[in-house]
Parts: structure tokens; C-alpha cells; sequence
């Protein structure tokens, strides 16, 4: 099977004009999923965005990229994954080779003059936002909005950058203005809970797991010898109808026959 190769318009910039709001949603995607997928898409409705870039890093300066995949096979994924009319894939960083994301954004602020960017990142990132090279310049550079995710929200509030940037922070009902306001500005936007992770899914991949097949759990089992699970077993018992008619019957022979009479049955009119 042959290696993805990287076309000359996924390392050019994706189309733009003065005006236009784009989001701009930056990582190493190895590999992307869904996640990354409704975050775009939360932000691009809630924003009113025009368009959102997915900006494929060759490397995260932050994370160990030892077993990273070829940016080519990433920007394949990635492309394969959101196929989407509005969702641009481009490989730029490799082009005009920036390392770090305060450098990117930059060239793209110089470079497309007049468009409304936003920067998007999930909760986690908020989380550790602090340790990124410029984060205050960043801030001060382009609005950003902060995607909700499972398990990091409960903590990227609490953060050092969320902290130091929250005089800045917008209500979520005004998100749709974010594009429009002068950095710093930024929001939080909840409705996205979804546990995927890329580095949960790298570590499937080394373990030879494609992804492809998932085992229904089990259903929980009775405990009991011979008993099939979901089913329930033990000694059946009669119809509390049949029981009652039975119970009065015999108690009325007895009463009969305790008279020295034999039971007539049924009365005949």
C-alpha cells in the first residue's frame, strides 16, 4: 500500500478575502477523530464562522514526537475524516517553517490582511496553555474560544492562563461576536462532551488495535448455574387468579362436608 503524498495545495493557504471570519483549529492530529470533528463544527455554528482551517503540524514542541506519523498520512486523515465544504486541511507550518503556534499566527495575521481569525482549542489546552511559547502574545494577537471536553473542563478553568486572561473572557450567549471584538477577547463553549483523545488512540495503534472492531460488553450474569444472562430464573408461581378460586373451593367442600352434605356443583336456575 502506498504511502499519502502531500499535494501542493494542502502546504498553500486555503482561500480567504478581507472580512471573512475563520477559525483556525491547530495540532499534530495523530490521528484526528471525532472529537476534533464536533469541536470544529460546535464552534463554526456558534461563531458564525465562514470557514474553519485545520492547521496539520509537523511536530508539538510540547509533546514527544518520536512515533509521529508522517505529516502526510495526517493531513490524509484528516482530509478523509471532515470532509466538509467549509473545512480546509493545509500543511503551511512545513512551508513557511514556524515551530511555534504564536510564529503562525502571526504570518497568517501579516499575511491575510483584513480576515477575522479565531483561534479554537479544547479545554485541555486552556489547561496548559500557560507553558506555550508567547501564550500572552497569542492572546493579544486574535480572539480565541475554548471548546468543552470531558474530563479537562473540570480543571481548565482553574488554569494559570484562564486566571490571568478571565478580565478578558465574554459571556458564551455573545460568542457569535467574538470574530468582530479586538483581541484579547475570548469565551467558553459548552455542549461538547465527547472522552476521545488523541494520545489514547496512539496508544491503541502501538498496541496493533485498528479501530476497526469494538466488542459489545457483556451482559451482567445472574450468578446463578445454568442461568443465561438478562434472564431469570427460580420456581415459577401460579396466577394469584387460579390460586384464589382453588383456595375457595376447597374451603367451601370442607364446610359442606363437614355438614354431612355432598357438594351440589353447579346451582341450576
Amino acid at each position: 500500500m502506498k504511502s499519502p503524498v502531500i499535494v501542493r495545495n494542502e502546504l498553500s493557504l486555503p482561500p480567504f478575502s478581507p472580512g471573512m471570519r475563520i477559525g483556525l483549529f491547530g495540532g499534530t492530529f495523530d490521528p484526528p477523530h471525532r472529537a476534533h470533528l464536533g469541536a470544529t463544527l460546535l464552534a463554526m455554528k456558534r461563531l458564525n464562522l465562514d470557514r474553519v482551517w485545520w492547521l496539520v503540524t509537523p511536530g508539538n514542541p510540547l509533546k514527544d514526537t518520536s512515533g509521529l506519523a508522517p505529516l502526510a498520512s495526517r493531513i490524509a486523515a484528516a482530509r478523509s475524516l471532515t470532509h466538509h465544504p467549509r473545512i480546509d486541511v493545509s500543511g503551511i507550518e512545513a512551508v513557511i517553517k514556524t515551530r511555534y503556534s504564536h510564529d503562525t499566527l502571526a504570518w497568517l495575521v501579516r499575511r491575510c490582511r483584513g480576515v477575522r481569525f479565531v483561534w479554537i482549542m479544547g479545554a485541555d489546552n486552556l489547561r496548559s496553555f500557560h507553558r506555550w511559547q508567547r501564550w500572552r502574545e497569542i492572546a493579544s494577537l486574535i480572539p480565541f474560544v475554548v471548546v468543552d471536553r470531558l474530563g479537562p473542563s473540570l480543571y481548565a478553568a482553574a488554569s494559570p492562563a484562564a486566571h490571568a486572561l478571565a478580565r478578558w473572557r465574554i459571556p458564551e450567549e455573545a460568542a457569535r461576536s467574538l470574530p468582530s471584538r479586538r483581541a484579547p477577547a475570548w469565551t467558553y463553549l459548552h455542549g461538547l462532551k465527547s472522552a476521545l483523545s488523541s494520545t489514547a488512540l496512539r496508544a491503541l495503534r502501538k498496541k496493533g488495535w485498528s479501530g476497526t472492531t469494538a466488542r459489545k460488553p457483556a451482559r451482567a450474569s445472574t450468578g446463578k448455574p445454568g442461568a443465561k444472562a438478562g434472564i431469570k430464573t427460580g420456581t415459577t408461581k401460579p396466577a394469584a387468579g387460579k390460586s384464589a378460586k382453588k383456595t375457595a373451593g376447597a374451603k367451601r367442600r370442607a364446610t359442606v362436608a363437614a355438614k354431612g352434605k355432598k357438594p351440589s356443583g353447579k346451582k341450576r336456575r
